[in-house]
């Protein structure tokens, strides 16, 4: 089959909570990359170094302060733009997905294809109630992830495969 047009959005969009769920981890990195740059701001400017210019000592403030500035716009945006990107569709025997913030990922996984489809949680996603599903076949490229799907919805989409892919198998045999 082949296709004139730009490829099409799957249906079905990951659940908003998922927003929560990117921002948190986005506000941990960020709490991260603060730390460790006022560590190291504060270690290389009392090191009397060399090759650390004159000016820095004394101001290792500068550091965390030119770190916050240039990660916070990326750390704000991606977890919005990662909603407005990640969608996913059941379509007949394929399950199409598509995922990514500053690539584009578009994943077609045939059901018939299918070995192991299982349900992931995390302590932060169990806390605000979403899972991933990890859909599994015998290539690495076949596989794919949906993240931040609602429990239910990953749950029921887990069964509804495992059972479509069995069947298909079964038609095949």
């Amino acid at each position: 089959m082949t296709s004139n047009g730009p490829l099409r959005d799957p249906a079905h969009r990951v659940s908003p909570k998922a927003v929560r769920l990117w921002l948190l981890e986005a506000l941990i990195a960020f709490v991260l990359l603060i730390g460790g740059s006022i560590l190291l701001g504060g270690w290389v400017s009392g090191s009397g170094w060399d090759w650390v210019p004159d000016w820095f000592d004394g101001r290792w403030w500068l550091l965390p302060l030119v770190v916050a500035v240039l990660t916070t716009p990326f750390l704000v945006a991606e977890p919005f733009v990662r909603y407005a990107v990640h969608r996913w569709e059941l379509a007949g025997d394929v399950v199409y997905a598509r995922s990514g913030f500053l690539t584009r990922e578009w994943v077609f996984v045939p059901v018939s294809r299918i070995q192991t489809v299982d349900k992931a949680q995390g302590w932060m996603e169990r806390m605000l109630g979403l899972a991933t599903l990890e859909i599994r076949t015998a290539s690495h490229a076949g596989s794919s992830t949906i993240n931040g799907l609602d429990y239910v919805v990953a749950a029921g989409l887990a069964e509804q495969l495992a059972h479509r892919a069995e069947a298909l198998r079964d038609d095949a045999t």
